[in-house]
């Protein structure tokens, strides 16, 4: 999205949690603000800082706590081949619970409902249309959580503490 609140389509070309390279057919202007909106990579806001052509590049205009987010989410994206086709072993195992509706709460003024899809004492699989950055803290139902991966699904969060069944049982079964 331009400054002028127009939207374009657009590729990544590159990334780094500084800046990134973006290819597109529409012309923009050397420190124009930008605002992208990337699969696995959520919202980036950043400034022009060179046009080439069939595209331009942004310096990221980010807080050092997004900035170092953005470096979790860059290397887990990078290397998630690696754990392709192998067994991760689980801490706790699953449990079915029988309230599978939810809340998850993104940010302070964000709250949308979710599907439970299974939960560990340590985590749980949530079925949602929303992407916050992996390392993101939400809160699910009453659990405060840090999102740790993407599926077909959704989500996968750990809970900032390991949870007792009963308390997990209460919340979501």
């Amino acid at each position: 999205m331009r400054a002028d609140r127009s939207e374009h389509s657009c590729s990544l070309i590159d990334v780094s949690p500084g800046g990134m390279a973006i290819s597109s057919q529409e012309l923009v202007a050397q420190g124009e603000r930008i605002i992208g909106q990337f699969e696995h990579l959520g919202s980036v806001v950043g400034t022009v800082s060179r046009v080439f052509p069939g595209g331009f590049a942004i310096a990221l205009s980010v807080t050092a706590h997004k900035r170092e987010k953005l470096a979790a989410q860059l290397t887990w994206l990078i290397n998630r081949h690696e754990l392709a086709g192998q067994a991760i072993e689980r801490q706790h195992e699953r449990f079915s619970i029988k309230q599978r509706v939810s809340t998850l709460k993104l940010d302070d003024d964000i709250v949308i409902e979710c599907r439970v899809l299974d939960v560990s004492l340590s985590g749980a699989s949530v079925g949602t249309e929303a992407r916050p950055p992996i390392g993101h803290v939400v809160v699910l139902g009453k659990q405060l959580a840090r999102v740790m991966r993407y599926h077909d699904q959704g989500i996968g969060v750990q809970f900032m503490e390991a949870q007792e069944r009963e308390t997990l049982l209460r919340d979501f079964g």
